[in-house]
């Protein structure tokens, strides 16, 4: 195997850990509205990881962006626009989950807000032009289009659901730290 296999199989695999993650969470707090066991299962939860989401998150952050400075600086993948659009909203987050989690700053989340939001916004959209071409016009250049990916592994991840993956999970993770927020003051009130 060699290297852009193992990181495409590594990154792959951190992928589809992000979207079970999300999934889990979506279940648990839609479910946990509703069923008292996924109630205690979202509360477990959110006392395991609410704690360090924060940190969490900057990790995921960190992560998407190496890997996406991978692919366009060593192997050489020239990214598009909608991919530097991702980058856009991507790497600023490293900087402000990583000072947040440094300083203890729930205000944090506000601020990663708009990137995430965004990062969603292009990342689908992206993900949406590599399944339906004909959707891509000229919003794209002729030299890098947007439509093609530069890889396809199990039928479906692409580096933009790659970028798709982490921003869900690190908004996923700023709502379980806003869960252990609101938990920490209802037992301290």
């Amino acid at each position: 195997m060699d290297r852009f296999d193992f990181m495409t199989n590594l990154f792959v695999i951190l992928t589809l850990v992000a979207v079970a993650a999300v999934g889990a969470g979506m279940v648990l707090a839609v479910g946990g509205a509703f069923v008292a066991p996924l109630r205690r299962a979202r509360t477990a939860v959110v006392a395991l990881i609410g704690p360090e989401a924060r940190r969490l998150a900057f990790a995921v952050a960190l992560v998407c962006t190496l890997g996406s400075l991978y692919y366009s600086e060593i192997e050489g993948f020239t990214p598009c626009r909608l991919c530097w659009y991702q980058r856009i909203c991507m790497f600023p987050l490293v900087v402000v989950l990583g000072v947040g989690a440094w300083k203890r700053d729930p205000f944090t989340r506000l601020t990663s807000l708009p990137f995430i939001v965004c990062g969603l916004g292009v990342s689908t959209w992206h993900f949406l032009l590599e399944r339906y071409p004909t959707l891509e016009g000229d919003s794209c250049g002729l030299a890098v289009k947007c439509s093609v990916p530069w890889f396809t592994e199990l039928g479906f991840i692409t580096l933009a659901f790659m970028c798709l993956s982490g921003m869900a999970l690190i908004g996923t993770l700023l709502l379980a730290d806003r869960a252990n927020e609101r938990a920490s003051q209802e037992v301290t009130a």
